[in-house]
């Protein structure tokens, strides 16, 4: 009744209006009718880089913005299972990465390559593991000499019933963490599949979630070669989603296989070249960077760098785009000296120069090469340069990674490869033998990403000190996606007087810590 009462009233108009003047008097009745105002054009979906730096002890937290470390990764309380890959391990520094409420009951896989029982570096991982109830190590399969377990990558279980894959540059061991430039790839959360499960007709597309699961089961089987080591990891990672993936698969595993092979994935450069057959790229100026913290003995004459893994990397979807050029960044010891830790950074970063045939490989890389930081006192840029800065000059480099860009200034990236892989016919697999077999010697896991992973009119380009891009005003691409660079721009190439820093040298010249060096 009262809800009755209170709709009966009228309401009060204002004292200047009769109750009958049907609004003449009204002035808001009478003003002309406008549109509504245009919304303003919304600008292109922005996308943070797919790879993370990890995080630099020793830099202001101004360099380390979006950064990782690996408590970040492995802190979560929700962790389950750990399945750990790499060449170094230090099982301690692993542990206490964990959160500590939950450390002991964490089921933690090792996979490490050291197949020697008097192996020193297999007896420390031992000695180490005995001291952790849920530590369970396994030798990976091994049929190469030279070859090594250079696999980087964390797959986690969660409580949640997700989980994840982690693909990274850093060895397991403390000095990678703290001091060292490294990058990390981690996939979205994977939740379990449903029961009733079909894959669609494009699922083995390059760079779809599907293909990428199909490649990443491969290189887990391939350890399983002659004994039983991955595939209780492969039976369970099966079960899980991957469709939330936009990125490429490209490993290596040792062994022989036919470059004519039928195989679901192929390896190496071979792998690599399949890839980039699906990668669609501008036809500008392209230029690829290779930054690597290790160059091996690739021969006296450039044949194998460019004959067969520059070669792979020119490729690209479709034949009329131009070729591009090459540069390739290593740090000299300057940048050595001057790194956070001095002398010490240079253990992990490794090109040979005494032998004759090392130095005529030095005589062809070296119009290729450039400075890791360039900012030495004889490598001054020109005032007009603008500088670009990725705040790891002092950080020394043992990421790695394989950037083509389209265009000279360097503004936009048609691809960009974060690996374990160095340069090195062992990484990558040798030439084509007579038999048609291409041989490879280790195991080695990277991550590719391109726009076209983030649709048809998207676009990637370099970002510094953040993974966010910026959008300029009026940006017509669909989205932006940055990558995360992990060294200035423009880079500075190698001057007259310049060689590349060598661990089998000695240097008597101090690093900022007062040491000199002897190898």
């Amino acid at each position: 009744m009262a809800d009755e009462q209170r709709a009966s009233k009228r309401q009060k108009l204002n004292a200047n209006v009769s109750e009958n003047n049907d609004g003449k008097n009204l002035s808001s009745l009478h003003r002309p009718i406008s549109p509504p105002p245009r919304r303003a054009p919304r600008g292109p979906k922005v996308v943070n880089s797919p790879f993370q730096l990890t995080s630099i002890r020793d830099l202001p937290p101004v360099m380390n913005v979006d950064t990782v470390s690996l408590k970040d990764i492995l802190g979560d309380p929700l962790i389950a299972e750990c399945w750990e890959f790499n060449y170094l391990h230090d099982i301690d520094f692993l542990m206490k990465a964990f959160d500590e409420d939950v450390r002991d009951l964490v089921k933690v896989h090792v996979v490490h390559g050291f197949w020697k029982r008097e192996d020193q570096s297999r007896k420390n991982i031992e000695e180490q593991a005995s001291k952790y109830q849920n530590v369970t190590l396994h030798t990976a399969y091994m049929p190469e000499m030279f070859g090594t377990h250079h696999s980087k990558m964390l797959v986690l279980f969660r409580h949640d019933s997700t989980a994840q894959i982690i693909i990274h540059t850093a060895n397991m061991i403390a000095f990678d963490w703290t001091n060292m430039a490294q990058a990390v790839w981690k996939s979205p959360l994977l939740p379990t599949l449903p029961e009733l499960h079909e894959s669609s007709p494009d699922s083995r597309q390059i760079g779809s979630g599907s293909r990428f699961k199909a490649d990443f089961i491969n290189y887990l089987k391939a350890y399983d070669t002659r004994r039983k080591i991955c595939k209780p990891l492969t039976e369970q990672i099966s079960l899980y989603d991957f469709s939330e993936i936009r990125a490429a698969l490209i490993a290596s595993v040792p062994g022989k296989q036919g470059i004519e092979t039928d195989s679901e994935t192929a390896w190496g450069w071979a792998g690599l070249k399949s890839v980039l057959n699906s990668v669609p790229v501008q036809n500008d100026e392209p230029e690829i960077i290779v930054q690597v913290s290790s160059i091996a003995t690739l021969g006296p004459s450039d044949k194998w760098l460019k004959q067969t893994l520059f070669k792979a990397l020119e490729h690209s979807q479709g034949s009329t785009t131009k070729k591009p050029s090459f540069k390739v960044v290593f740090p000299t010891p300057d940048e050595i000296r001057r790194s956070l830790n001095g002398y010490s950074s240079g253990s992990a970063i490794h090109i040979r120069l005494q032998s004759t045939q090392q130095a005529k490989q030095l005589q062809y890389l070296k119009p290729l090469l450039c400075h890791w930081a360039g900012d030495g006192a004889q490598h001054t840029p020109a005032k007009a340069d603008t500088i670009s800065e990725a705040g790891r000059r002092r950080a020394a480099p043992h990421i790695k990674t394989y950037i083509r860009f389209a265009d000279r200034s360097k503004t936009a990236i048609d691809w960009a490869l974060v690996t374990s892989a160095n340069l090195s016919k062992q990484a990558w697999g040798d030439g084509i033998n007579g038999a048609g077999d291409v041989r490879i010697c280790s195991y080695e896991i990277g991550v590719m990403v391109w726009p076209g992973l983030y649709g048809e009119k998207a676009k990637m380009v370099p970002t510094f000190k953040t993974d966010s891009p910026t959008v300029a005003l009026g940006e017509s691409a669909e989205a932006v996606v940055g990558v995360r660079m992990p060294y200035d721009l423009p880079l500075v190439p190698y001057g007259k007087d310049d060689a590349p820093w060598c661990a089998t040298a000695s240097y008597s010249e101090p690093d900022w810590l007062g040491r000199a060096y002897n190898a």
